[in-house]
C-alpha cells in the first residue's frame, strides 16, 4: 500500500510535515500539467517537468552530470515536448513501471506515487521536511519509470545522478541556502516553448 505524502489539497506532504516551498510548487506544477495534458494521473515525467521548474537544486543535480553535453537542455526539451513527441505513447495509459496497475484515487500513477512515498521515507529518515532532492532521487530509483526514459533519451547518467544524490542525502538548513542555485527562483520554460517552435514545425517530433 503507497503512503504518499500529504500537503493541503490537492498536493502532498511528508509525515513529520508539510514539504518544503520548493517541492510543495513542484507537487502542484505536476498536477496542473497533467490535467492539462488531458492525463487521468500526473506520472513520474510530470514531477520531474515541474521538479526541475520549481527546484533549483534539483536542476543543479542534473547539470552537474553533465558528459560534455547539455543534458539538462536536452531534457526540458524533452519534457516540453511532451504532447507532439515521444509522450504520445503515454497518454491515457497507466504508468506502473512494470508492476501490476494499481486504481488509485488521489491523482497519483502508482510509480509517482512510490516516488513520493520515498521522498517522505528519505526525508524522515534525516527528521526532516521532504526537499526537492528527496523526490529526485524517488525518481532516479526507478529505473523502469517514465521519468528515467526521459533522462536517459537526454543523455543524464542516472547512475551518476543517483550516487550524486546518495552522496548528499541531507536537504539545506530553512533559510540558509548551501548552494548558490538555490537562491534562484522557478525557471521559466516559456523560452525553450518559443525556441522549440510550434508542433507543425517539427515533423520529426511526431515519429
Amino acid at each position: 500500500m503507497h503512503h504518499p505524502l500529504h500537503m493541503p489539497p490537492p498536493g502532498l506532504a511528508p509525515a513529520g510535515g508539510s514539504p518544503r516551498p520548493e517541492l510543495a510548487n513542484a507537487l502542484a506544477g505536476a498536477r496542473r500539467r497533467a490535467q492539462r495534458d488531458g492525463d487521468g494521473q500526473a506520472d513520474t515525467a510530470h514531477l520531474l517537468h515541474a521538479l526541475l521548474e520549481h527546484d533549483p537544486a534539483s536542476r543543479e543535480a542534473v547539470d552537474a552530470c553533465e558528459q560534455g553535453g547539455e543534458q539538462l537542455v536536452k531534457l526540458l526539451g524533452l519534457l516540453v515536448q511532451r504532447n507532439i513527441g515521444y509522450g504520445l505513447k503515454w497518454h491515457g495509459s497507466v504508468e506502473d513501471s512494470g508492476a501490476v496497475p494499481m486504481a488509485r484515487s488521489d491523482g497519483w500513477s502508482p510509480a509517482a506515487a512510490e516516488a513520493l512515498d520515498a521522498a517522505r521515507r528519505r526525508a524522515d529518515g534525516r527528521g526532516g521536511r521532504a526537499a526537492g532532492s528527496d523526490l529526485l532521487a524517488g525518481l532516479v530509483a526507478d529505473p523502469g519509470c517514465r521519468a528515467v526514459q526521459v533522462m536517459e533519451r537526454a543523455g543524464v547518467d542516472r547512475e551518476l545522478l543517483r550516487r550524486r544524490l546518495d552522496a548528499e542525502p541531507g536537504s539545506p538548513a530553512e533559510g540558509l541556502p548551501s548552494r548558490v542555485g538555490e537562491r534562484a527562483g522557478p525557471i521559466d520554460v516559456s523560452v525553450l516553448r518559443r525556441e522549440l517552435g510550434s508542433p507543425q514545425d517539427r515533423p520529426s517530433a511526431r515519429r
